[in-house]
């Protein structure tokens, strides 16, 4: 592929690059990884000059796991950390139950963002990615063709980078979304909370289990630290650009729990806030007269912020990069259908406003219950929301919204099949000819899947003929039950998991007819 695009425009850049990916969190390296499987050469930079040491997310939810699992790294995640079948909805006693979902990895994976980051950018480092530590955004430039960002390395010096595209990762202050002129409208902070990370406690277990039923959270963590993260009612007015100090933190412990257990050499001291706010639009609009929409994309924080209700956040933008970055990559190789870039923002802004909602309402439930005249009909408030948690409809639904395992696309066309737009389930099945394996195993490498589960109409063939550069048909002897598969004889899946295309019909002609319309409407004529 050409990555030195002509010069069509004023200036002349000291360096080019298909992408730049400007920050090198959780999001810009599941992304980096996503365009290096698919056989680019991002370029990946970062502010910050040494790893993220200090871990704000702990926690990856149901379906980031899922994903992981998807390209073949879920062992590595899974050694690490430990999981628990329960999680909370803005703190209620009653738990959503994630084992009750319909994932091989119903549960919620505990890992600090730390440990996540270094997973990640070890799989960067064997994809052949980099992360570029030291660099600073300071100038965006869009053009028709291309955008030029100007970045000052970690010696002071400026260079311009031309890109093809370029993708803001870069939290929620983000450059890039302040220099593509993106909007971020929302709400600003009202409310905010404490967290610190002590190598120093004094309490065991049992004191640790009665601070949660206060309200407190207080977690052990790898390296003898103990989390603990406090709402006080006397300081959650205090902005959040304030630091904390390890007094205030005692005080505040001592407010809620009556002691502060001991806490002393506190290692990280954050305090976070709930300014909620989501991007206007996931890709700019483009120059006047150009063709198309603009060459800057969001994900991750830059393109949502919100409370840390619930833990979403991380896994929100992990979700982000695994659906934009195979559509961008079939921008790049030149075959991506009309429209499939778009779809980014057309399927991730509307789960980004639906995360910023959900743990708004989680946030609001916290708050009431610290603000005196709101605190009896709050407390009454969550414990009737508890009560309807304990009703299995109600803890699926809720379960389904957090883990992200009910996040389904809207299909193009009013008469698809159900299936289309949702994950597709992980079913066991054996391949003509192969060993018995697992659907997700058949997309390590980020292609497409063809999977035919009736057999007789071709399917690996027609692949062949025009798609196998990026499709995978396998035509499956035998196959396990699963309801949303019920009647299906063949389905195109995504490589970010998601079903593109499905059918039920016996005629034959007709799958036919199906199958070439999808695969040149999802992968290229």
């Amino acid at each position: 592929m050409d990555t030195n695009p002509p010069d069509t425009h004023a200036g002349t850049p000291d360096t080019h690059t298909d992408v730049l990916v400007i920050g090198a969190g959780p999001t810009g390296l599941m992304l980096a990884c996503e365009l290096a499987l698919a056989g680019l050469r991002p370029r990946l930079v970062e502010r910050r000059t040494e790893p993220q040491r200090n871990s704000r997310a702990l926690t990856l939810h149901p379906r980031s796991v899922e994903l992981m699992d998807l390209r073949g790294l879920a062992p590595r995640f899974l050694a690490l950390g430990a999981t628990r079948p329960g999680w909370h909805f803005s703190g209620l006693d009653t738990l959503l139950d994630f084992a009750a979902l319909d994932s091989r990895h119903g549960y919620t994976l505990f890992l600090p963002q730390a440990r996540t980051e270094a997973l990640l950018a070890e799989r960067a480092r064997e994809l052949g990615v980099e992360t570029e530590r030291g660099y600073e955004g300071v100038g965006l430039t869009e053009h028709a063709d291309g955008v030029d960002v100007e970045l000052r390395g970690p010696d002071g010096a400026v260079e311009t980078v031309r890109a093809r595209y370029v993708v803001g990762c870069d939290g929620g202050r983000s450059f890039v979304r302040q220099a593509a002129g993106i909007g971020f409208p929302g709400d600003d902070e009202t409310f905010t909370g404490m967290l610190g990370d002590f190598a120093a406690v004094d309490a065991d277990p049992a004191a640790l289990a009665a601070a949660r039923a206060l309200g407190v959270i207080a977690a052990p963590m790898e390296g003898g630290l103990t989390r603990f993260v406090c709402m006080d009612p006397e300081r959650m007015r205090v902005p959040s650009r304030e630091p904390v100090t390890l007094e205030e933190f005692r005080a505040a412990l001592v407010r809620s729990c009556g002691t502060d257990y001991g806490i002393a050499e506190p290692r990280w001291l954050s305090r976070f806030g709930n300014a909620t706010r989501l991007a206007d639009r996931y890709r700019s609009e483009g120059l006047a007269g150009s063709a198309g929409a603009g060459r800057v994309l969001l994900a991750g924080d830059a393109a949502h912020i919100h409370f840390p209700a619930a833990g979403q956040g991380l896994n929100t933008g992990l979700q982000d990069a695994m659906n934009l970055g195979w559509k961008l990559a079939a921008e790049l190789h030149g075959w991506a259908p009309p429209g499939l870039l778009d779809s980014y923002d057309a399927e991730r802004r509307p789960v980004g406003r639906s995360v910023t909602e959900n743990t708004a309402v989680q946030t609001m439930l916290m708050e009431l219950t610290y603000v005196p005249q709101y605190r009896r009909p709050a407390a009454a408030l969550r414990e009737l929301l508890d009560e309807l948690l304990g009703m299995a409809e109600v803890n699926h639904r809720l379960a389904g919204q957090v883990s992200a395992l009910s996040t389904a696309y809207p299909p193009a066309s009013p008469d698809a099949d159900p299936l289309v737009g949702q994950r597709m389930p992980d079913i066991g099945l054996t391949a003509d000819g192969s060993e018995a394996v697992r659907a997700y195993e058949l997309f390590h490498q980020g292609r497409f899947v063809l999977l035919d589960l009736a057999g007789g109409a071709d399917a690996a063939e027609s692949v062949t003929a025009g798609w196998s550069a990026r499709v995978t048909a396998v035509t499956a002897a035998e196959h396990e039950g699963h309801a949303a598969l019920d009647g299906v004889r063949e389905v195109l899946v995504r490589p970010d998991g998601h079903v593109a295309w499905a059918t039920r019909t016996t005629d034959e002609a007709a799958r036919r007819a199906g199958r070439a319309a999808a695969l040149t409407a999802w992968a290229g004529g």
